[in-house]
């Protein structure tokens, strides 16, 4: 069966006006129209014939179809009530298509995707971080996600200590991920067109080479983080950490009290947290 290209402006336009579809500020909306980079994406993800792969929010199915058509069995999870029955046509056909109406915070994907499989997305903005976090922290067998973000939280993710961008948020991603950025997505290369430039990235999701509890790390990283301009060792008091606990930590995982969070390595953030 042929199947048309979704990925231009006229067949964009032309699925827009026969389902009389807009772009949904609420959910972050925006149709992608530039084949070179759903190509890029595919590419990115390193999608081989038969590999597992779960699209967060496909839309009217332009990324999809490029998963679809490089071998990927496709599970899409969709929180638009109206843009079922559209991919039920602009994906007809395609036998390796599941699509599961839903939000993808609350849907079980334990039981959805219960072997290791590959993240493929072109996220909202406004919950880019939580459905990140979400993914890497519930212990799926996911082996690599490739998303498009926000320019400035790609930036984030991939930043190095002692930078603006470097917080809680990048310690978390690169504390579970080797992260780096594939390539920039103009505006042009979306209807409507987003205010920003975005950003594909490449999370090799690995095992933490540190043994440390990973929801104490995370509660020593947020505390840390949580006030940016204060030293390390009054920013964890301020968060409820008791100052002999904290003193007695800094010291065993020889770190200055007077640095802040910052500055902390992703392998210092973890000898700290084991050492209290």
């Amino acid at each position: 069966m042929l199947h048309p290209k979704i990925a231009n402006l006229s067949a964009t336009r032309h699925i827009l006006k026969t389902f009389n579809l807009r772009a949904s500020k609420r959910l972050g909306q925006n149709f992608l129209i530039d084949s070179a980079v759903v190509d890029g994406i595919v590419e990115a993800a390193e999608i081989s014939e038969g590999d597992n792969v779960l699209e967060i929010g496909p839309g009217i199915g332009t990324l999809t179809q490029g998963l679809l058509e490089a071998g990927a069995n496709v599970t899409a999870v969709e929180l638009d009530k109206k843009l079922p029955a559209v991919l039920a046509q602009t994906l007809e056909g395609y036998e390796n298509f599941k699509l599961v109406q839903g939000d993808i915070l609350k849907v079980d994907l334990e039981e959805l995707m219960p072997q290791n499989f590959k993240v493929v997305a072109n996220l909202p903005y406004y919950i880019t971080t939580q459905i990140l976090l979400t993914l890497m922290e519930r212990k799926l067998p996911v082996t690599k996600i490739v998303t498009m973000v926000q320019k400035e939280v790609a930036e984030r993710m991939i930043a190095a200590p002692n930078s603006k961008a470097y917080g809680a948020m990048t310690v978390a991603v690169q504390f579970r991920a080797d992260v780096r950025i594939a390539f920039d997505v103009p505006p042009e290369s979306f209807i409507p067109r987003p205010e920003v430039t975005s950003s594909v990235v490449v999370c090799d999701i690995r095992e933490t080479p540190f043994k440390v509890d990973e929801t104490f790390f995370t509660k020593v990283v947020r505390a840390a983080f949580g006030q940016r301009r204060k030293t390390l060792l009054n920013s964890l008091i301020g968060a409820g950490f008791q100052r002999e606990a904290v003193t007695k930590a800094l010291e065993v995982a020889g770190i200055e009290p007077a640095r802040r969070a910052e500055t902390l390595t992703l392998e210092e953030f973890s000898r700290l947290a084991i050492s209290f």
